[in-house]
């Protein structure tokens, strides 16, 4: 394969996962004007563990976790991952647009080095880590303020807030685990008990049931959106992405969402963000920059190499070795 096939189709699936996640925002909006928010999310859980599942299935992969150990981190994921998360970025986004939502859901990764820091040794903060994490909070109050009060927003702004601290404390607590099932397997599970556990919350909550849901085509085909294209096709691409391009630079995707979600709230809802809450998803983006420095810089220049704005570096007789290419 050529190097600018491998690229297009790097971006291609950097693309794709930016476009789903992105829209995702605008279809929870929908889905919200005829379902109560667990529900909805226990729903798009149902479906797309169901299609994850037997996407295993046929990849031949082992169909379930073996152990206590691989037990133990599918139900802290299931808990934390989908449970808690959705519930409370479902019923924050009741409040706000579906670009505030995404903005303040981007700050997860600004988040994930905090909770690290005590359970991770290998990945403990520096003064610049921890300068990030200030920046990342920053940029939430600065959107909470820009929310107001008014119609509930800041309550919208608290419980997303809450959402982005779920999805990273989840993390680190499922990375610290020594269980390690085999990653759809994991995922098709999670999602199921994480839809059995927001099942369980909902009527706890006082939310209707499903006999009192009016159903329309608009409100199926954003649920079979969410859960298939945005939750069970956007997970296998990121994994697959993840493994091509590292980390770092897939991580980059949570600041592009955001902007794709704004967009097409603007273009199909009527949304409209402020340039206060651009200044704060701009402080956010600036965190995550100080505590990925390290992996940023070399990332910055070879981008800047393949866009001819920088001299590559001399060859070494390391690069003149023939690759498989």
């Amino acid at each position: 394969m050529s190097l600018n096939t491998q690229t297009n189709r790097t971006l291609a699936l950097f693309s794709t996962i930016a476009v789903l996640w992105g829209t995702s925002f605008m279809a929870i909006e929908v889905g919200l004007d005829a379902l109560p928010p667990v529900l909805f999310a226990a729903l798009r859980y149902d479906v797309a563990g169901v299609v994850l599942f037997v996407y295993g299935l046929l990849a031949a992969e082992d169909w379930r976790p073996r152990g206590r150990d691989e037990w133990l981190v599918v139900f802290v994921g299931g808990a934390l991952l989908i449970g808690a998360h959705f519930s409370l970025l479902f019923s924050g986004q009741r409040y706000v647009t579906s670009g505030v939502s995404a903005i303040v859901i981007s700050l997860a990764p600004v988040l994930t080095p905090f909770f690290a820091w005590p359970m991770l040794p290998e990945e403990r903060l520096d003064a610049f880590g921890f300068l990030g994490v200030l920046l990342g909070l920053a940029g939430t109050v600065v959107i909470a303020l820009a929310s107001g009060s008014v119609g509930g927003q800041l309550l919208g702004v608290v419980l997303l807030f809450l959402a982005a601290a779920a999805w990273a404390f989840g993390s680190v607590l499922v990375k610290r685990l020594p269980g390690n099932p085999p990653v759809v397997a994991m995922q098709a599970w999670m999602m199921l008990l994480g839809a059995g556990m927001l099942h369980v919350t909902s009527p706890v909550l006082g939310e209707p049931g499903l006999a009192s849901v009016a159903w329309s085509p608009l409100v199926v085909a954003a649920l079979l959106f969410l859960a298939v294209l945005c939750s069970a096709v956007g997970f296998i691409a990121y994994f697959v992405l993840l493994d091509r391009i590292g980390a770092v630079e897939i991580s980059l995707v949570n600041y592009v969402t955001p902007v794709v979600a704004a967009v097409s709230g603007w273009a199909f809802l009527g949304e409209r963000i402020g340039p206060v809450t651009v200044s704060g998803f701009a402080l956010i983006l600036l965190g995550f920059a100080f505590m990925k420095r390290d992996a940023l810089g070399p990332l910055a220049r070879r981008f800047g190499v393949r866009a001819g704005l920088v001299a590559p570096e001399p060859a070494t007789d390391s690069d003149a070795l023939p690759t498989d290419d």
